[in-house]
């Protein structure tokens, strides 16, 4: 039979034993929490940028499949005032930076979804020559996949393609450090068109 003083030692050691295990499971116990969050944070986007992040309309971006660590680069340009739209900047507004990690990683690990957008061929081989005349594959790579803080853009919506080409030609889009700016001054409607028949038209 055991004395008093040995049972007070085994339930010192069983509540240690219980605290260690609590300890060690709290970063996982917080990394569900963080997928959990991020999931219900992600319900909101898709309302406007479609299940899975996959848009079903040019007025927004298709999410699945970017990089995180572009996501997250507009995230935080959106917050900062470096990005402007009026339904984003409010919604980034009040995000903090675990929120946009998470918001991140959640849509970068969705699968995209192929558009079903009719190009018109004569102006995809157009726009896919003007795209090696002006070296797009060089930071966007080949079929448009995108690569770090460099955007997927291969089929995204064609209004969507649009719309960015122009607002970053007209320099109403400046969150790129000059890069886009610089490809885009020179691009006509024309050429506009014709890259985003192309781009669109690439899954």
């Amino acid at each position: 039979m055991m004395t008093r003083s040995k049972r007070v030692r085994v339930w010192l050691v069983y509540a240690l034993w219980l605290v260690a295990c609590l300890l060690l499971s709290l970063p996982s116990l917080s990394r569900a929490d963080a997928q959990t969050a991020a999931a219900t944070k992600a319900a909101i986007c898709t309302s406007c940028h479609g299940i899975g992040g996959n848009s079903t309309t040019g007025d927004y971006p298709s999410l699945a499949g970017q990089t995180s660590r572009y996501l997250y680069f507009q995230l935080r340009d959106f917050k900062a005032g470096r990005r402007n739209d009026p339904r984003m900047s409010p919604m980034a507004a009040n995000l903090t930076p675990e929120d946009m990690h998470a918001l991140a990683d959640y849509f970068a690990a969705q699968k995209p979804i192929a558009t079903d957008f009719k190009a018109d061929p004569v102006k995809v081989e157009a726009g896919r020559k003007k795209s090696e005349e002006i070296l797009c594959t060089m930071c966007h790579l080949g079929g448009f996949t995108g690569q770090n803080e460099i955007p997927r853009v291969a089929g995204q919506q064609y209004p969507y393609i649009v719309k960015q080409l122009q607002d970053f030609r007209d320099r109403k889009r400046t969150n790129d450090a000059g890069n886009m700016t610089s490809v885009s001054k020179s691009l006509t409607d024309a050429d506009i068109e014709n890259l985003a028949n192309y781009i669109a038209n690439l899954q």
